[in-house]
């Protein structure tokens, strides 16, 4: 059973002295018994304390790490408005070892091409999942390997044969695949395998009730669950009530990241239901989508999903070139705002006059926003005008700010000696005002 705050309390040291960011020992023990602190953050709780609030300290729902880096679960709220999602839902696409050897290359070499940039941002799919379709323990080991030998990304094995699953690890020593899948008719075997290769373990049970019951009775941490169901709705419920469980009632045999699996034939149904799993709250799924125009719109919501609502998405403080800039190019300035500057960027793309575009940093927000804030000021334009050295890139003394902003124009000369032009106060404006301006 979950320990109260003021059980915690009882065994912290009672200094208040703050080091673990919350004012007094009793909030910090709140926080820990409602999942949002960690006993690694006070500097003095001692060894054996340390022991008897291990469970209370530990997350409710376990970090499963393996592969090319791919973390799961380690989540403690229910909602991100509570505390930003910390690990996305892994992306993995189904390959069938059904398939020959130079078809399951052909495939995983679509999948290595599923990476995107947007927004400033670099995302793709996480791996992929071989499949052992054929019942076959050579072809799925074959596929194993060539799967493995095309690809850098994360590896899934997925049979309920502890024998074929132990020859398809052979075939991929060191690259640490997630492998599966454990029920109550293979469980011991299959825990044998996965322990001996120091491995994560799928484990699969019909129902919630016999998950639970299957988890207890197998003993090993490293698990994944699949609660079975395969219908969106009852997808849906079994990971919500599994979350729930594992958050709210600190539920130890449902503390485990989760994956679901797509069955639409349609490849747009099969990225709906997908959506769904990534909203709540697969910490995986695997699909057999693989063409980018149906995988991005996927990895696009799961990336606003787990962007912190806190935090706008932001583009790196900079002097970015636009198109092949020369001495003569303009020089334009704005906040780093992802949306504010992409629609700026566009525009300047659009008027087919190379541009520098000046990215003032105002933690995200919008030019109003920045400057009511006091974050997009003439001081600090100044400021970043110097720090990269854009006298040097051009052979004018011209910078362009939002003309929302245009009651900094005068200071901002006055700080830099250049002619400060005030720009459109709508992006949509730069295109005819740089042509006015800076056409040939």
């Amino acid at each position: 059973m979950a320990l109260t705050g003021l059980d915690i309390y009882k065994q912290l040291p009672k200094k208040n002295c703050g080091e673990c960011g919350v004012p007094t020992c009793l909030a910090f023990a709140m926080a820990l018994a409602a999942g949002k602190a960690a006993l690694a953050s006070c500097p003095y709780v001692s060894d054996a304390a340390k022991e008897m609030l291990d469970s209370a300290s530990a997350p409710p729902i376990k970090k499963i790490a393996f592969g090319a880096g791919v973390e799961l679960g380690d989540e403690t709220v229910m909602f991100r408005h509570d505390k930003t999602f910390f690990h996305p839902t892994g992306i993995f696409i189904r390959v069938s070892d059904n398939l020959s050897a130079s078809d399951v290359e052909a495939r995983v070499k679509e999948v290595n091409d599923l990476q995107f940039e947007r927004v400033g941002l670099n995302y793709g799919v996480e791996g992929v999942a071989v499949v052992n379709d054929s019942a076959d323990s050579g072809k799925f080991a074959a596929a194993v390997k060539a799967a493995a030998g095309a690809t850098e990304l994360s590896l899934v094995l997925q049979t309920e044969d502890a024998a074929a699953l132990k020859a398809a690890l052979e075939t991929v020593a060191g690259r640490k695949p997630l492998v599966g899948t454990a029920t109550a008719a293979n469980y011991e075997a299959m825990v044998e395998v996965a322990k001996t290769a120091g491995v994560p373990l799928i484990v699969k049970a019909d129902g919630l009730d016999a998950l639970a019951e299957l988890v207890e009775k197998i003993g090993y941490k490293e698990l994944v669950l699949d609660p079975g169901s395969r219908e969106t709705s009852k997808v849906l419920a079994d990971l919500t009530h599994i979350r729930r469980l594992a958050i709210k009632k600190k539920f130890r045999p449902f503390g485990y990241p989760v994956v679901a699996f797509t069955n639409k034939q349609n490849a747009l149904d099969e990225i709906v239901q997908a959506g769904i799993y990534v909203s709540k709250y697969a910490s995986m799924v695997v699909i057999d989508a693989v063409k980018k125009e149906q995988i991005l719109p996927l990895l696009t919501f799961r990336q606003n999903l787990y962007t912190d609502p806190q935090k706008p998405i932001q583009v790196e403080p900079n002097l970015h070139a636009v198109g092949d800039v020369t001495p003569n190019s303009p020089l334009y300035v704005t906040t780093n705002f992802s949306l504010t500057y992409y629609t700026v960027q566009g525009e300047v793309e659009a008027s087919k006059i190379p541009s520098y575009i000046l990215a003032v940093d105002t933690d995200g927000t919008s030019v109003l926003t920045a400057y009511a804030a006091g974050k997009f000021e003439p001081e600090k334009v100044a400021e970043l005008m110097e720090k990269y050295d854009v006298a040097s890139k051009v052979n004018h003394q011209k910078v362009v700010i939002p003309g929302y902003v245009a009651v900094i124009s005068g200071k901002l000369k006055e700080k830099t000696g250049w002619e400060v032009m005030v720009g459109p106060r709508e992006a949509s404006g730069i295109m005819s005002f740089a042509k006015s301006n800076f056409g040939s």
